[in-house]
């Protein structure tokens, strides 16, 4: 690099830029900016004037530079630049390093690639790029690679190829030359030719100079990864170059050896250019490989060279780049193994980062033929991981591994430690677990009343995280096994004794005995009239297609036990039914009244037959989602565990089916819920899409099977709509003409859609949390992501359309009860009156607490679908405590403000029972989410938590102090809240009090 003269310092700038930190407001660093740009622009202009004022200079390079730093620095402070330009072009110029310097920086930041100045740029990147100046050509080709536009691509993606390859071409070009190029790739691939440059700068992998071969071994990874073929020669040298590195000694490698280990940079690309291809054919190719390998495990076996994390970190990263590349190759079974155990040993590790990297990678081992025993090994230490693991990713991680290992062998185990786990779950998994477990215990259930019971205890305890295709697919299954029928009524009759039960249950217990309920009848305990009680005790508690399944039960109880029959016509006929007021229960309570009072015994028994048994058929939505998409890694995973266990359950997967045969009706099959895996699994976008593909409703055409139960719905209506086709309208506008009733068993109601029951339990769970999903059902699904600081807001709402169809007319409004308006400000943005398909829009609340509030606000949305008015309401998680600015104290200052605080106006005090396990870690964690600051040797009772904030409003700041004592052997907590107003300690205590 040339020479820095002595006037290069700038001190004009430097001068500008102390003047600018000066400034003791806003208007002073405007008035000064506003100053200086006047200076310069007369500066400029003056050069213009085809004649110099009398007593003025032309100005050099160096106050061109000064003055276009000065300009660049005004611009980087947020203000806009109009002039200079052409002043920094005509930098690009000059012979001088630091001059030319500035002028590229210039361009690079400021000018737009559209501008009228670009020709007179591409001119000045010619020159320099033909230059032999190897530092003019560098300045070049970062100008390049930072700009990054088409039209610079077209202008030199042809010869920067030519400067890569060229013999004499300088290291440091060739570095700068190799990475320009990527970009160039990477933003435009059309314009970069393929040529006969392409097999030269595969063998720039074994170039002398290091920075060459690693800035080369980036653009060869992502041109491969395009064009394998063209780059198929690169495998060979990247092994011999690997082989080179991990052989040599840390002093043979100065300039690149980092804390011990050499070149770990360039061995991670290599090992990661190397899976893009199979492994190497060439035997002797192959074994240098392996030798690398090898050598990189038993290095991760040898005593650190170094304490220092810098040296771990960079030795680790080599290694779990290396488990990739055995895990990719799959064929090498001792590595395989080594491979197992050295991740084996990262399970019980003090980072929680390895931990996490080792059982990602050892769920990937788990598919693998020849890992698959050894991942079983370590079964005890990864559900213990479950178990004691703080960090909810490494959690989730330990779930997808105990998944992955799971066989006929250990089945059991497994899934009863995941329901285990699932009582104490993160919310953010507990989805994901339960399709887990569905999967696993169909999958490997010899014994169906284990299945059986499996999914009633999954029901029982996360029943609001069961979708229906796991319900659906129960009754699938006790419908086509008849030795399972009777065991599957007793349970379920068993199960519906509970005083509390999930609607889930509800709904299985509904569908099961109304086809085998005569199978458990014979027993006093469990007669015809007292099934039919239980039901109906849960009728009013029930949704809305519930009760619509309970009311298909009563019918078929009117052909099971006639005894009953006067019974359950007085329900049919109460008002409640027949004037109901969804049209939905009110034309099933008419036409079941009138089929029990006119039909024959024969008639019902033909009508109201028996389910027959579903056909067993692969789902074809997976087919098709291989096909479109390609197959995921879970998808990879499943393929590799239903060879291995392809006799499971006494037969192999059934074969696809002809997706002609759609329509008609199908079951629900394990590969759906194994699809829901997959897109769970996936990274999704941030724009947070749905699939413009919405499932189809899990019921019966009409028309196929007329008064029956609703069947669980085919394969091809995926619950996520990944790729599935829009079979079956939601809401058909004529029913078939073959079918005897209008299509009662849907579940779209036609009119108004209210409330869920679960919308309230959501808005408990925001209380200390700012972001998720807060409402949902099978049309639209409200998002929430939010954040405070001091007394404002900002709330995002995201309104996902869950189906294909558009909905129009949508409005949405934030409506403030009573005295809240005076207390608190929330200003909403306008939405997209129009929701497309599977798409998702957003909208921003503005939020200023004034003072404090009890009330929290309603947000009220309304929309057409299918040409009926939907209307929802659900309350805004705004709660009091948003607006905590948690707040460190110490011990003396602590007491000093609780005994300040001690009126009996100023504290509030409550004991209640825990509704939850009490965990001392999940308390921890509500409270830092109920905002306040947690303060460590305070209390004398290491248990009791005691915690400090204020509550910031526009008029007044209200500081809180609180105290929580958990009694775990009466499973109680008393809570004591003081702060300078006593309503905001009565506000805080009822919030917090029902977070445990």
């Amino acid at each position: 690099m040339p020479a820095v003269s002595k006037g290069d310092g700038m001190r004009g700038l430097a001068v500008f830029i102390s003047d600018i930190r000066n400034c003791k407001s806003k208007e002073a660093e405007i008035k000064r900016i506003n100053k200086e740009l006047a200076n310069i622009r007369s500066k400029f202009k003056d050069q213009e004037s085809p004649w110099l004022r009398s007593g003025d200079k032309a100005l050099d390079g160096y106050s061109k530079k000064k003055y276009v730093c000065k300009l660049l620095f005004i611009f980087l402070l947020g203000h806009d630049i109009d002039f200079g330009h052409m002043e920094a072009v005509n930098l690009l110029s000059s012979n001088k390093y630091t001059e030319k310097q500035i002028g590229y920086l210039f361009i690079s930041v400021l000018v737009n690639s559209n501008s009228e100045l670009m020709r007179l740029i591409n001119n000045a990147l010619k020159n320099d790029l033909a230059s032999r100046n190897p530092t003019f050509m560098g300045l070049a080709l970062h100008c390049i690679a930072n700009v990054g536009s088409r039209e610079m691509a077209e202008a030199f993606a042809g010869e920067i190829p030519k400067i890569l390859v060229a013999g004499d071409t300088m290291d440091s070009a060739k570095q700068s030359a190799a990475l320009c190029l990527l970009r160039l790739y990477r933003t435009s691939p059309d314009l970069v030719p393929m040529g006969e440059w392409t097999s030269r700068v595969a063998h720039l992998l074994n170039d002398q100079h290091l920075g060459v071969v690693t800035a080369a071994t980036s653009l060869i990874t992502t041109l491969a990864q395009k064009n394998p073929e063209e780059f198929k020669t690169s495998v060979s040298l990247a092994v011999s170059r690997l082989s080179r590195i991990v052989t040599s000694a840390s002093a043979d490698l100065q300039d690149y050896t980092y804390y011990f280990v050499p070149a770990p940079w360039l061995s991670m690309k290599l090992l990661r250019l190397l899976q893009c291809y199979p492994p190497p054919e060439d035997p002797a190719i192959r074994g240098r490989l392996t030798e690398c390998l090898e050598t990189i495990l038993n290095k991760a076996q040898e005593p650190p060279k170094s304490k220092k994390v810098q040296h771990s970190n960079a030795r680790n990263a080599v290694l779990f780049e290396a488990i990739s590349l055995i895990i990719h190759h799959d064929s090498e079974p001792n590595l395989l193994v080594r491979a197992c155990n050295q991740l084996g040993q990262f399970l019980q590790h003090r980072e929680t980062n390895l931990r996490y990297l080792a059982l990602e990678s050892m769920w990937l081992l788990a598919s693998s033929e020849f890992s698959h025993e050894a991942v079983k090994t370590h079964i005890e230490t990864v559900i213990n991981a479950l178990k004691t693991e703080r960090d909810v990713s490494v959690r989730q991680r330990a779930v997808d591994l105990l998944y992955g290992m799971c066989d006929r062998s250990n089945a059991q185990q497994i899934v009863a430690e995941m329901l285990n786990y699932l009582e104490n779950a993160d919310y953010s998994i507990r989805e994901e677990i339960v399709l887990k477990v569905a999967i696993l215990a169909e999958k490997y259930a010899v014994d169906y009343t284990w299945y059986v019971d499996t999914i009633l205890n999954l029901i029982r305890i996360a029943g609001d995280y069961v979708s229906e295709e796991v319900w659906h697919r129960v009754i699938q299954i006790v419908i086509n096994r008849d030795d399972v029928q009777g065991y599957a009524a007793k349970t379920v009759f068993e199960a519906l004794q509970a005083p509390a039960c999930h609607e889930n249950l509800v709904k299985v217990g509904g569908y099961i005995l109304g086809e085998f309920g005569n199978l458990v009848a014979g027993d006093p305990r469990s007669s015809p009239l007292v099934q039919f009680n239980l039901l109906h005790s849960k009728f009013h508690l029930c949704s809305v297609p519930t009760r619509a399944l309970l009311l298909s039960t009563y019918i078929k109880f009117v052909n099971l036990f006639p005894e009953i029959k006067s019974t359950i016509q007085d329900v049919l006929r109460s008002d409640s039914q027949l004037r109901n007021a969804d049209v939905e229960l009110q034309q099933r309570a008419v036409e079941y009244l009138r089929l029990s009072s006119i039909a024959s015994t024969d008639i019902l028994a033909t009508v109201l037959e028996e389910m027959p048994p579903f056909p067993e058929r692969e789902s074809s939505i997976l087919t098709k989602l291989k096909k479109k998409k390609g197959p995921s890694t879970l998808t990879e995973l499943e393929e590799a565990k239903k060879e291995r266990d392809s006799d499971v359950n006494g037969a192999s997967e059934p074969s696809a089916v002809n997706t002609s045969t759609l329509n008609s009706p199908q079951p629900r099959s394990r590969e759906l819920l194994t699809l829901q895996l997959a897109a769970m699994n996936r990274p999704r976008p941030s724009s947070h899409q749905y699939s413009p593909h919405s499932p189809a409703p899990p019921f019966l055409d009409p028309g196929a099977h007329p008064f029956t139960f609703e069947a669980p719905p085919s394969p091809s209506a995926d619950l996520l709509g990944l790729g599935a086709a829009h079979l079956v309208n939601s809401a058909p506008s004529h029913p078939p003409a073959s079918g005897l009733l209008v299509d009662m068993f849907s579940d779209v109601s036609p009119g108004v859609t209210s409330q869920t029951p679960g919308a309230e339990d959501n808005f408990v769970r925001f209380v200390c949390k700012n972001n998720g999903v807060l409402f949902e059902n099978h049309l639209l699904q409200i998002g929430l992501k939010s954040e405070f600081r001091q007394n404002l807001g900002r709330m995002y709402v995201f309104y996902g359309n869950k189906t294909s169809a558009q909905f129009v007319s949508f409005t949405s409004a934030v409506v403030c009860p009573e005295n809240l308006p005076i207390q608190l400000n929330v200003q909403t943005k306008p939405v997209n009156p129009t929701v497309e398909g599977g798409a998702q829009v957003q909208q921003v609340l503005n939020i200023e607490c004034i003072s404090d509030f009890v009330e929290a606000p309603i947000l009220n949305i309304q929309f057409r679908y299918g040409g009926a008015l939907q209307n929802i309401s659900v309350k805004l998680p705004i709660t009091l405590n948003k607006f905590f600015q948690p707040t460190d104290m110490s011990s003396e200052d602590f007491f000093r403000r609780w005994k300040q605080l001690s009126s009996p106006q100023q504290e509030v005090q409550q004991i209640f029972k825990a509704k939850h396990p009490m965990d001392s870690e999940i308390t921890k964690g509500k409270l830092l989410g109920f905002g306040v600051a947690l303060l460590d040797g305070v209390d004398p009772n290491v248990a009791n938590f005691v915690g400090t904030g204020i509550i910031h409003t526009k008029t007044v700041q209200v500081g809180c102090l609180l105290r929580l004592e958990p009694n775990t052997q009466a499973q109680m907590y008393r809570l004591t809240l003081r702060a300078s107003k006593e309503a905001v300690s009565k506000r805080l205590c009822e919030l917090l009090s029902e977070q445990f």
